[in-house]
């Protein structure tokens, strides 16, 4: 964003709501907020089909899993429907794979979560050319299937244990491993903490040839227990603790402490024989993914088709996180190359391993070694031909390298004209095309954030693009940016939205006293009077690399164009969020300065963000709050301890109170072990304690796998024994997102009561 004190940007709105007379409007309900009556259209479960023309999709209904044309958007064909679908009958699904030939889908149901990214599901198999649906396995439910290459057979996890089921053996079911045991060995699939921290749910996958399945097998029966207590409860209700509660119990190494040992492994299908690859990962160290190679990679002094389609990529991580290294391995002979070696400064972000690319003779490869994350092409002899992009400005997605022309697609923060500052620039993304030349082209120069879904042969894309005051809007574009048609403006949402009184969005930077630019978002009541001081509600996040203010709709506490927030000056306040140093989109050096020290300048940020709005004459600087989840619980705790009062109520929800509680990849990626940075833990809320100046609310589930209630216990009691007053909030059987039944809503009507007692009395 700009420099500036008080510049603010204002945006012009695209709804109608805006432009409405304040007579003809009426007021949000929380009810209807929580239920998702503002949610807006939108495209879930597209698939890109492989003959670059097509893409799926599941119905709304999800009856249907529909073919559609990437040129016009209009319907080419049904691939699979329940009602018509020989077989087994179902009465709907939950989701989809398309096998890589087209000719055969699993067909997902009866999906029951298990952490964030993963969840059983009983899974049948279609066959769309006699319709028939058949069960893929008749011995309970399965974990992250996956297809060979050929389509020829399904790999898939049940019980740690990994099976194959052989399309052609009428869908003949063989075990692959047998080791597997709840607790103690995982293969295939994740632990929790590479689950949670590397964002995976499979660590398995064939070789581009169909003859080896090769998998990450993970070793934790030396890692930590950690029980939860669970009781009967309602929506569900769990029958079983009705007399007495129960528990569950899982491993969860906290900062510091033994993770899994990790070692990948082979299975030939021919000869059923087993191998441990001779990978060399470090004894505490990880493998954040495992990947099919498609292509013919090879050394310079072997034949192209020496071991190409055998070969497997496999990445593995130091503990401390700041080395990343890509091996292609063969798993016949059981030898692992390394071509790619990543060091960078402090730590490599978690949103690389998402953003490598390999395609048939290149690896395209996310880095921030200059200082702003950009793109680098390399061999599969591991040698560099090119950086892709330059310049001070972040690459935030990859969507691919196309062989054929030597384009690469992406999105990045890169401004649209010279005369946009690099630190506003971060609020916008467009989608851009590097072509083989150098040179570089926006697909998308629209002001707002911009994203894409590539047809497989990179002809065409979906295009994604919302701003702050306008619901996505997805139109079907080709590779040079020309729209084809719109397949949803979502103006049912905007004519909805436009009998509300809603309040006017705004972008705004500032620059705090201690010199450091930040950009916020605002929200003032519709019926904002200049002359009256109102009072002020900060939400904030705050963790390493996250962005909450962008020019975009999915802003705010609860996203759907900050809908909460409105609801908020609806009750009379001014809703404020800004992006504190740490957060991403602005380099390296703004979102790394916080390591080995999270939270201090996280918190100085935000005590900075309520002195200068107390400047403001429409502020009433002693009644300005502040609100998070999660690490935003975590720096609102920090923030209303830092010593400066400048707070005076604050809602901290599921908040992390202790980094010596929370897990070894996040937190130690941005902190090191304990043993090696004692003052960086010991700078936390609970030794800060003393210091919390304002009213508190603590909210968190009893049932967080993530951030465990322990670390509300554990703050409760440093409150107690400081003789400070708070109140809390408990949920039974909540996990970390704490919805469920009626939950949600009972938890923000508690919130925003509890704002309201703590302003009303002082209006």
């Amino acid at each position: 964003m700009k420099k500036s004190m008080i510049k603010v940007l204002f945006v012009l709105p695209f709804c109608l709501f805006i432009l409405l007379p304040l007579s003809a409007a009426d007021n949000l309900d929380l009810k209807d907020i929580t239920s998702g009556a503002f949610r807006g259209e939108s495209m879930s479960a597209v698939i890109p089909l492989a003959d670059g023309e097509s893409y799926a999709q599941l119905s709304a209904d999800g009856k249907r899993i529909v073919q559609y044309s990437f040129k016009t958007g209009k319907e080419t064909g049904v691939l699979f429907d329940v009602t018509t679908a020989k077989g087994a009958q179902l009465s709907a699904i939950d989701g989809y794979i398309v096998s890589p030939d087209g000719q055969r889908l699993l067909i997902q149901t009866a999906t029951k979560s298990i952490y964030r990214h993963s969840f059983t599901a009983t899974y049948y198999i279609y066959t769309v050319r006699n319709n028939r649906l058949a069960p893929l396995s008749d011995n309970g439910p399965q974990q992250s299937p996956v297809f060979s290459p050929d389509g020829l057979q399904i790999a898939f996890v049940r019980d740690n244990n990994i099976f194959i089921v052989k399309l052609l053996y009428d869908n003949a079911e063989v075990q692959i491993t047998n080791d597997g045991k709840r607790n103690e060995v995982i293969n295939g699939i994740p632990d929790w903490v590479n689950e949670e921290e590397f964002s995976t749910a499979r660590s398995m996958v064939f070789t581009a040839d169909s003859k080896q399945l090769v998998w990450v097998r993970y070793d934790e029966k030396a890692v930590p227990e950690y029980s939860m207590p669970l009781f009967k409860g309602l929506k569900p209700e769990q029958s079983e603790f009705a007399e007495y509660p129960g528990a569950y119990t899982y491993k969860y190494p906290i900062a510091g402490q033994g993770n899994s040992t990790v070692s990948v492994w082979s299975f030939d299908i021919a000869s059923r024989q087993t191998r441990q690859l001779k990978l060399p990962v470090d004894a505490d160290g990880y493998v954040p993914r495992i990947t099919t190679i498609a292509g013919q990679p090879t050394n310079a002094s072997q034949t192209a088709n020496a071991e190409g389609n055998s070969l497997v990529a496999v990445f593995t991580m130091n503990r401390h996180q700041d080395c990343l290294r890509i091996f292609l391995c063969n798993p016949l002979s059981t030898v692992c190359r390394q071509v790619i070696e990543e060091k960078v400064d402090k730590y490599v972000r978690e949103e690389v391993f998402d953003g490598i690319r390999f395609t048939d003779r290149h690896i395209l490869l996310p880095s921030d070694r200059s200082g702003w994350m950009h793109l680098y092409l390399y061999n599969y002899n591991g040698q560099l031909l090119r950086q892709i992009d330059d310049g001070q400005y972040e690459v935030s997605d990859v969507y691919g390298y196309d062989e054929t022309t030597g384009n690469t697609y992406y999105a990045s923060h890169e401004p649209l004209s010279n005369a946009v500052e690099q630190t506003m620039s971060a609020t916008e993304q467009q989608v851009w095309v590097a072509r083989k030349d150098g040179k570089r082209e926006c697909l998308t120069p629209k002001a707002g954030w911009n994203s894409a879904v590539f047809s497989a042969n990179y002809q065409y894309f979906i295009h994604i693009w919302s701003d702050i005051v306008t619901p996505p809007v997805y139109n079907l574009c080709n590779n040079g940016g020309k729209v084809l048609s719109t397949l949803i403006d979502n103006q049912v949402l905007c004519q909805k939205l436009s009998s509300y009184n809603l309040a006017k969005p705004e972008l705004f930077t500032f620059t705090t006293g201690e010199g450091v630019k930040l950009n916020g978002w605002m929200l003032k009541p519709a019926h904002f009077d200049a002359s009256k001081r109102y009072p002020v509600i900060m939400y904030q996040y705050g963790g390493p690399g996250n962005q909450q203010v962008a020019n975009r709709w999915g802003i705010g506490m609860y996203s759907q164009g900050a809908i909460l927030e409105q609801y908020l000056c609806q009750q009379g306040f001014v809703c404020v969020c800004v992006d504190g140093r740490g957060t991403g989109g602005r380099g390296v050096d703004f979102e790394k300065c916080v390591y080995q020290q999270l939270g201090r300048l996280e918190a100085r940020d935000q005590v900075e963000t309520a002195l200068w709005l107390g400047h403001k004459p429409f502020v009433d600087k002693d009644r300005i709050a502040i609100w998070g989840w999660s690490f935003g619980g975590f720096n609102t705790l920090m923030s209303m301890s830092e010593g400066r009062p400048v707070f005076a109520a604050g809602i901290a929800i599921a908040p992390p109170t202790s980094w010596r509680y929370y897990d070894t990849i996040y937190t130690e990626r941005y902190m090191r072990t304990p043993k090696e940075n004692a003052a960086g833990y010991d700078d936390c809320p609970i030794t800060r304690v003393a210091q919390l100046h304002g009213e508190l609310l603590l909210c968190h589930g009893m049932a967080d796998d993530n951030v465990h209630f322990r670390n509300t216990a554990e703050y409760t009691e440093a409150l107690v024994q400081a003789d400070k007053d708070f109140r809390q909030l408990v949920y039974t059987n909540r996990n970390h997102s704490i919805y469920g039944g009626n939950t949600r809503y009972h938890l923000f009507r508690q919130c925003i009561n509890f704002f309201r007692d703590q302003f009303e009395p002082m209006r």
